[in-house]
């Protein structure tokens, strides 16, 4: 009897599975509910990595891969958006988002534009990260290293130089949103607590598009998504590490995980900047590449290494019936448990 129970829960658990295959909004894929180890205490981890909490997720849709040029430019074909980089800057606007003591940009800076990548000889400095780039007026999403620049052969690469504001309105025209920080990073190490998103092994140009000795693995650039099938996440994300940082929804607090809801956590409530995850092309440090480390920038922001990927929440009556990471239905909330 206790057999035919297991295969029974076993039928169940694959069926909800398939279920959940079936059922994908085109190219996302579905991470289910359950409880994870948040953050990190390995050598080398930031103090904005803890503690360590245990946080429970609802199940969610995430896109397998960042948004890319192809889509980004469906977007704005059909509704005339502009982005962030393609406008002049207000600076009395922009000084609500920045610093107070922020000085103000000089006239050249507050014309459209964005920051690019400036190759250097050599090996690149990871202490002097100024170096690496230059404000570029022109620079946007169609024209990322500069005006005569252009997107052609890169449709499938990741979308750049695009500001949280526009992934923000691209998600909102998609019918999505941009996934939380917790979200993310569940999605990126499941519930087994990886380092990296393929697991605890360190990264490599097999597995991420980083920087292993020479940028992008040789390209200088970004590479199409999806091009590291091997580095995908227990789920089926890919590119969550390297290619391009991630835009999440979150605000950013360096200490948040010490009070943040034990399920859900929507991000503070306060702070100038937003949450990026997941390293770039240009990460020549594994630790940028692990799955709980944590970077920030002004929502105004755009880099040439620095895109996003949308998610989207069932509605309630699909995501009761979907598997959870036990392969079973959602439990009630954990006790919270620290670290």
């Amino acid at each position: 009897m206790k057999k035919i129970i297991t295969l029974i829960i076993l039928a169940v658990g694959f069926a909800g599975v398939a279920f959940a295959e079936s059922s994908a909004p085109p190219g996302m894929v579905f991470i289910p509910g359950g409880t994870f180890a948040m953050g990190s205490q390995l050598p080398g981890s930031a103090r904005d990595e803890q503690p360590v909490v245990e946080m429970r997720i609802d199940g969610f849709w995430m896109d397998a891969t960042d948004v890319t040029n192809a889509q980004f430019r469906k977007f704005v074909k059909a509704t005339g958006y502009k982005t962030v980089a393609e406008r002049p800057i207000d600076w009395e606007e922009m000084k609500n988002t920045v610093p107070p003591d922020t000085p103000r940009p000089t006239d050249e800076q507050l014309q459209p534009g964005a920051v690019t990548f400036k190759p250097l000889p050599g090996a690149i400095d990871p202490r002097a990260e100024e170096s690496w780039w230059d404000w570029t007026r022109g620079a946007s999403w169609q024209h990322p290293e500069g005006p005569g620049s252009d997107l052609k052969g890169r449709e499938e690469h990741p979308v750049v130089l695009v500001a949280w504001d526009d992934a923000v309105a691209y998600a909102k025209w998609a019918g999505k949103r941009l996934p939380t920080e917790a979200e993310w990073e569940r999605a990126a190490r499941g519930d087994k607590a990886l380092v990296y998103p393929w697991g605890n092994s360190e990264p490599s140009c097999q597995l991420a598009i980083m920087d292993e000795g020479e940028d992008g693995c040789g390209r200088d650039s970004t590479w199409p998504v999806g091009s590291r099938p091997t580095g995908a996440s227990p789920y089926g994300a890919l590119d969550m590490a390297g290619n391009v940082w991630e835009w999440v929804a979150d605000r950013f607090e360096e200490g948040y995980y010490a009070h943040a809801p034990s399920q859900n956590p929507p991000g503070p409530e306060g702070g100038m900047e937003r949450g990026q995850r997941g390293g770039s092309w240009l990460s020549k440090d594994a630790a940028d590449l692990r799955a709980s480390e944590r970077h920030s920038g002004p929502i105004g922001y755009r880099n040439y290494n620095l895109g996003f990927r949308c998610a989207t929440t069932p509605a309630p009556e699909v995501l009761a019936s979907m598997p959870t990471a036990s392969g079973s239905a959602s439990s009630a909330s954990p006790k919270r448990k620290k670290r």
